[in-house]
């Protein structure tokens, strides 16, 4: 058995009704609180309550759309004084809430702290609190140790990263999760599947990290077919447990060539990420099951078109066009649907060899490969 580390959050309370715990938890680590919240801000009003009835100052802000430097600055100097930050939201949210206790106590600039268009340095002093409240079953940012960034002048996302922004405390209530538009639930439940076939499928798979994909592919592919058919408690909870996993297997593992082309697509266009991994996923594991080499990895490639295939009663070698056909029923638009250029694509081509997504892959690809898997894309 190979050796591996794992780390996550301080805490998990995962559950129905585990929100609840939310505010005397966020009471206890400080009485001035950050908390941000989706543009939706009503439905973070119980918390911003329950906060005050605990005796704290509460300072909501607004995160209307997936983090940028402006952003991340504007909810820096609106947050100023907080000593516990907390986010109520989906991924956007929670990484923008991870950004804000890292760099607030933070003395040197950002910039210094970001990936691939700044130096990347480590924090000079660990974060302020953070605790994550997500009402999306999606990214798992609840879980890991980044935050994704948008750099407007770069028109690059890239990450801010430390093992110390691991989240003190994860709430994962999937009742929050409850009556999501069907589109939000189709790209967020895609992106969730994705962060758990990539991990199991990527070159720095562990057995933890391969026990909660295994797990969690199938019963991902089953209840995203339930909720596009209709509302249903189970499947919210089973995709909620399915989010969680995503996020603990992708810190402790790695990502593909899906993540590798949505991080640079999500800094040229305003494309929502969940709805370009969906688009980029069926292709992806075409493109990987053609060129990877080592035989235990396209075991496993064949293993995630067998589950595949089951959900959608077809052969594994027809599992990656009933995928993509499946999410198109169900009104996800290929990448030229959601606003991406040819130009555009040219460019995540070529910025994609600097990912840290790509560095896990299951199979070497050009960037010829790359153009080819973008264009198939839709």
């Amino acid at each position: 058995m190979p050796a591996f580390s794992f780390l996550t959050a301080t805490e998990i309370l995962f559950g129905r009704g585990q929100a609840a715990e939310a505010a005397p938890r966020v009471a206890a680590l400080g009485k001035r609180v950050a908390l941000l919240q989706g543009a939706g801000a009503q439905r973070a009003d119980w918390l911003a309550a329950a906060l005050e009835a605990e005796g704290c100052t509460v300072t909501r802000i607004s995160v209307p759309r997936e983090p940028d430097v402006p952003l991340i600055e504007a909810a820096l100097a609106e947050a100023r004084g907080a000593e516990v930050v907390v986010s109520h939201g989906g991924g956007a949210v929670i990484d923008a809430g991870k950004a804000v206790a890292a760099l607030l106590p933070a003395p040197r600039p950002m910039l210094d702290h970001l990936e691939v268009v700044g130096l990347g340095l480590p924090l000079d002093v660990p974060p302020l609190p953070f605790i994550a409240v997500p009402t999306t079953a999606g990214t798992g940012a609840e879980v890991t140790r980044n935050a994704v960034i948008g750099v407007p002048e770069h028109r690059r996302k890239v990450s801010l990263r430390d093992p110390r922004m691991l989240p003190r405390l994860a709430i994962v209530d999937p009742a929050l999760t409850d009556g999501l538009p069907r589109p939000i639930t189709l790209a967020s439940g895609l992106d969730a599947i994705t962060q758990v076939i990539e991990p199991y499928i990527c070159t720095r798979a562990n057995p933890l990290t391969d026990a909660l994909c295994r797990d969690a592919i199938p019963k991902g592919l089953a209840a995203l077919q339930v909720l596009m058919a209709r509302e249903d408690p189970a499947a919210r909870d089973a995709m909620a447990w399915v989010s969680l996993c995503g996020g603990l297997a992708l810190a402790n593992a790695g990502l593909g060539v899906v993540h590798g082309l949505a991080g640079p697509l999500g800094g040229l266009t305003t494309a929502p990420h969940g709805a370009i991994c969906g688009a980029l996923l069926p292709h992806a594991l075409t493109l990987n099951r053609a060129k990877v080499t080592d035989p235990a990895l396209a075991a496993r490639i064949e293993e995630v078109l067998g589950w595949i295939g089951a959900a959608f009663d077809c052969p594994p070698d027809q599992a990656t066009a009933a995928l993509a056909e499946w999410a198109g029923e169900h009104g996800l638009p290929g990448l030229s649907g959601l606003g991406v250029s040819a130009e555009d694509r040219a460019a995540a081509a070529g910025a994609a060899a600097s990912s840290s997504s790509m560095k896990a892959n299951s199979a070497v690809l050009s960037e010829a490969d790359l153009r080819a898997l973008l264009d198939a894309a839709g």
